[in-house]
């Protein structure tokens, strides 16, 4: 069974495979100039899927054809590269241009996640009895796009991550709209939060503190949602990467985001975009 659907696998594989390097088949610096051949980038695309999928570490997913350390170095030299944000940003263009993204209503939240291994973005966890966690803030549209994404610590608060994040979905989607209202829970309720929205020439409606949830829930659900479809993904829930370039590269920044974008993609236009070609046939009377 594949790690994730075809009709995800290949548009991802695509794309991904367009902002790739051209390589040569054998290494060019070896003195005889017959070193073993190198591994095709489409199998270590798979094995990197898998691992965000399944969340396995890479000892368990290597095969014959690609062992584990082939693995780790090609992931480091594709995050080095950025590829898997600009994956994003492509698959959000796609959103755009066949559904339209709904950037008039944005929110923002974050998530913890547990981090076992430690590593340069992790933090001590204060839900998880101050063990090693990871938090991403992630923006989305007004139907729970993924736009923007930021990767930190678990000790970090939400509120201090919202710049970055609104900055990641300017730099994500290109020019918002003239009035762009921000949709955040009471963990933002603050004078620093209402400034920064005014900075960015954001309207807010944010939760306020002291007032039970479901009687202010707002707009804001859509952003659970999406995380509950990015913790879908073994490597976003349990984190054993180290590298903080790494980590970006696999789930934060934005290799998930760049799932769960294709995927809501392909559903939306299913329904708007399909005809029928089956041949009319007339009814015996």
């Amino acid at each position: 069974m594949p790690a994730v659907p075809s009709c995800l696998l290949e548009p991802l594989w695509d794309q991904f495979a367009a902002l790739l390097p051209a390589r040569d088949e054998y290494a060019p610096t070896h003195p005889l100039g017959c070193h073993r051949r190198r591994i095709a980038d489409r199998i270590v695309f798979e094995h990197v899927v898998q691992a965000l999928v399944h969340g396995s570490g890479y000892e368990r997913l290597s095969s014959p054809g690609c062992s584990d350390r082939t693995i780790r170095r090609r992931v480091k030299q594709w995050a080095e590269m950025g590829i898997s944000e600009r994956v994003h940003a492509l698959a959000l263009e796609a959103y755009d241009r066949m559904i339209g993204l709904g950037l008039a209503e944005i929110s923002v939240d974050g998530c913890i996640t547990k981090a076992p291994s430690g590593g340069e973005k992790a933090g001590r966890s204060p839900v998880d009895r101050g063990k090693q966690g990871l938090k991403r803030s992630v923006s989305s549209d007004e139907a729970g796009v993924p736009l923007g994404v930021v990767s930190a610590g678990a000790n970090r608060h939400d509120s201090p991550l919202l710049g970055p994040t609104l900055q990641a979905t300017k730099d994500q989607v290109g020019a918002l709209p003239d009035i762009v209202n921000v949709n955040l829970d009471r963990g933002y309720d603050s004078t620093k939060t209402r400034e920064l929205l005014d900075e960015f020439g954001f309207t807010g409606e944010i939760a306020r503190k002291g007032i039970p949830a479901p009687i202010q829930a707002g707009k804001r659900w859509v952003v659970e949602r999406t995380h509950s479809w990015m913790n879908s993904y073994g490597k976003l829930r349990r984190c054993t990467e180290r590298d903080g370039k790494a980590v970006d590269f696999y789930l934060y920044l934005y290799l998930a985001a760049a799932l769960v974008t294709l995927r809501m993609l392909i559903r939306r236009a299913t329904s708007r975009y399909r005809w029928d070609d089956r041949p009319t046939t007339r009814r015996l009377k």
